[in-house]
């Protein structure tokens, strides 16, 4: 089947690359010439597992290319894929200009095109979304009807950064929201090869599912933090607290998130609560437990400063500045919060992360490190021996193997966020965890 993906970020660049390893024809588009630069060379201009090999191989097969116009993309293609992003306005509602714009420029293609297209949303969207704002745009910019001439799907994604081409390939379910039965049988085709169950369902309540696997997870990360906060007071390892506790997988309690350690971040956690409870003031509900995750949340980062004020020394070394390990994300990073804070207080900070660097930076990433963040782009250092021979205190960001030797060395003090060192007690009194 011939695809048009629209937006080449962390999910339309996955999208479009496995899509092709499937053996589809995938044209990707994205206004972001050095992007479609990197995908027509065989190249990735995401950090993401597995990626590079995918899009080598598929560009060189001619089943992947890109472009910056959606005249050539739409006109060859049976499905377009929307994975353009949906930031937090000011208010925390969905900012959907983006989405707008692209579905503005597939009618206006759908209007000269005269026929049959299945138009599927794989952005995060709220419910209602596809109903009152993309479907009355595609029908105007194109004169045709969704449901007759336009399909409409809901697609959402469900792949984390850093596993993501593995969660594409092994999902646990295929979620599509049909506007008609054509519509849902054209996209289900896309999916045939996966082996996991197809869930065709109404559009709101696939627009619905997205938000609520996301506010679920925000709150298990959550949930296990205050855990590890109350346990560490008490004297009780938090980990081995929860070990036992996931043993109970009778009520629905999954492995996923529930590790205490440092607050959550991303594109995704915070972004889609912040909806949630902005459509939720707008109706006058309240979500108390909602508005509670985030508060918390922001007190886990407040935990972190506060344990590096308390050891007393200048010069920290960061080792991590992404949300996550194994991706260079840095939005609604709570390592940026976390060192914003401590800068502010007048502390002598160096940072090491791999894989942050300006080369490997494009779009949203690129412009908020140059600048939302210059400041602290220019404390990166270039190796770990670099970093170890300037902090005193080194603060661990996520689990990564590099870091074990610098963490083990004596002569310094080490606040680990992420749990990297698995049995503390071998550093004594020099370690110490937010949550254990």
């Amino acid at each position: 089947m011939n695809i048009a993906v629209f937006g080449l970020g962390y999910v339309g660049c996955v999208s479009a690359a496995c899509f092709a390893k499937l053996g589809h024809s995938v044209v990707g588009v994205d206004v972001n010439p050095v992007k479609v630069e990197m995908i027509n060379a065989g190249k990735s201009p995401i950090i993401e597992q597995d990626i590079d090999q995918i899009i080598a191989e598929a560009a060189a097969a001619g089943s992947l290319r890109a472009v910056t116009s959606a005249d050539e993309a739409v006109a060859s293609a049976d499905v377009s894929l929307i994975c353009v992003g949906t930031p937090s306005d000011e208010s925390g509602g969905l900012n959907l200009v983006y989405i707008r714009r692209v579905c503005e420029e597939i009618g206006a293609v759908l209007a000269k095109k005269q026929q049959y297209h299945v138009v599927a949303i794989r952005s995060t969207v709220l419910p209602g979304t596809l109903e009152t704002v993309v479907k009355p745009i595609l029908e105007q910019s194109s004169g045709l009807k969704v449901g007759e001439q336009i399909g409409l799907c809901s697609n959402p994604e469900f792949l984390r950064e850093g596993s993501a081409v593995r969660d594409f390939f092994g999902p646990p379910y295929t979620l599509i929201g049909q506007s008609d039965e054509r519509a849902g049988d054209t996209l289900s085709q896309l999916y045939a090869p996966l082996q996991a169950p197809l869930v065709r369902t109404e559009i709101k309540t696939s627009e619905m599912v997205k938000y609520a696997n996301n506010a679920y997870h925000a709150l298990k990360i959550t949930f296990a933090n205050e855990i590890g906060s109350f346990c560490k007071t008490a004297g009780v390892d938090s980990h081995r607290v929860m070990e036992i506790f996931k043993m109970d997988n009778k009520l629905n309690i999954s492995g996923a998130y529930l590790k205490p350690g440092f607050s959550f971040g991303g594109s995704c956690l915070g972004k889609d609560l912040r909806a949630m409870l902005h459509r939720a003031r707008h109706t006058d509900l309240d979500l108390p437990l909602m508005q509670a995750i985030i508060r918390s949340n922001q007190a886990q980062t407040q935990r972190a400063v506060d344990m590096v004020l308390k050891k007393g020394k200048k010069k920290i070394g960061v080792l991590g500045l992404s949300f996550k390990a194994g991706t260079d994300d840095l939005r609604e990073s709570p390592m940026v919060d976390l060192i914003e804070a401590l800068l502010g207080k007048g502390y002598d900070i160096r940072i090491y992360d791999a894989n942050v660097s300006l080369a490997r930076l494009f779009g949203a990433n690129k412009a908020y490190i140059e600048h939302a963040i210059p400041h602290i782009s220019s404390l990166l250092c270039n190796s770990l021996e670099e970093l170890g021979e300037h902090a005193e205190v080194l603060v661990v960001g996520y689990n990564a193997p590099e870091f074990l030797p610098l963490i083990r060395q004596p002569g310094r003090q080490v606040i680990d966020l992420a749990r990297v060192v698995a049995e503390p007690d071998e550093l004594g009194g020099a370690y110490d965890g937010i949550g254990w």
